[in-house]
């Protein structure tokens, strides 16, 4: 039996050059699934996206999803794309095999928790305050290349990671200290500045997008602290479940995300076409 893509709908593009089109998964043009191609919204043409792919359930385990993906990474060869991402729901251990086995790399992980009674209350001896303008400017400019040299490590080319990075420091930081639904703290203990939160108050959820505790206090249990104070003013916002993202081989992160309750809701990952 053969299994190949048919296309539902004419190649999609958009005035930025954009490129999506939608396919059935097909054995022997009979209908079995689908799958969606498209370029990446923020990488731009040379990065594709896979997702939406499913396969009904009496043809699974017979490797059309495995066939549905290398078909549609030809394609995105075919648009010119250099690297191919895709993400698998947290729980879906089936079909974050299927990527791995095919070449795919995790590059991150979307982790959450959900929230229940009052915020928690900091250590005796740590109080958070509003981050000040002084401190804003440096800091802007360590989170700037910190998240540019993330994606640098994972392939990504520089003048793209500079160019994802902007935008994203735009999206979410527009008026600097004085964004909307933006919490800033620095973290003091007994007096002393230890770490800094970088909390947005999004509509549906909280989302931790900065915590970093400094070099010379980094062991003293201080990240824990920080976390502590994100929960906190996630309550304090009206929210009721708080997010984060955590790279791939940041193991400490990891398990004190886990020992605080976060589980695992989203993969990405990442292959590079040859």
């Amino acid at each position: 039996m053969t299994t190949t893509l048919r296309p539902t709908e004419p190649l999609q593009r958009g005035a930025d050059g954009a490129l999506s089109r939608r396919y059935k998964v097909c054995v022997n043009s009979r209908p079995v699934g689908g799958i969606h191609l498209a370029t990446h919204p923020e990488y731009g043409p040379t990065v594709a996206r896979v997702g939406e792919l499913y396969v009904e359930e009496p043809d699974r385990g017979r490797g059309r999803g495995t066939v549905a993906v290398l078909a549609a990474e030809e394609v995105a060869r075919g648009w010119g794309c250099k690297r191919v991402e895709t993400s698998v729901p947290g729980g879906a251990d089936g079909v974050l095999r299927l990527a791995t086995t095919l070449g795919y790399v995790l590059s991150n992980r979307v982790m959450t928790k959900p929230l229940d009674g009052p915020g928690p209350d900091l250590p005796v001896g740590s109080v958070a305050r509003p981050m000040t303008e002084a401190e804003y400017v440096p800091w802007l400019a360590k989170e700037r290349e910190g998240f540019a040299d993330s994606q640098i490590g994972r392939g990504v080319p520089e003048a793209e990671a500079y160019r994802k990075t902007d935008q994203g420091l735009a999206r979410f930081l527009p008026d600097g200290l004085a964004s909307e639904n933006t919490v800033l703290s620095v973290l003091e203990h007994e007096g002393t500045p230890v770490g800094t939160l970088w909390l947005g108050l999004w509509p549906d959820a909280a989302f931790v997008l900065g915590v970093e505790t400094g070099p010379e206090h980094r062991g003293r249990g201080h990240g824990r602290t920080l976390m502590l104070l994100a929960e906190a003013r996630a309550v304090a916002g009206g929210r009721d479940r708080i997010g984060l993202n955590v790279f791939a081989g940041n193991t400490p992160a990891e398990k004190l995300y886990e020992s605080l309750g976060y589980t695992t809701s989203e993969y990405h990952l990442y292959k590079n076409l040859l």
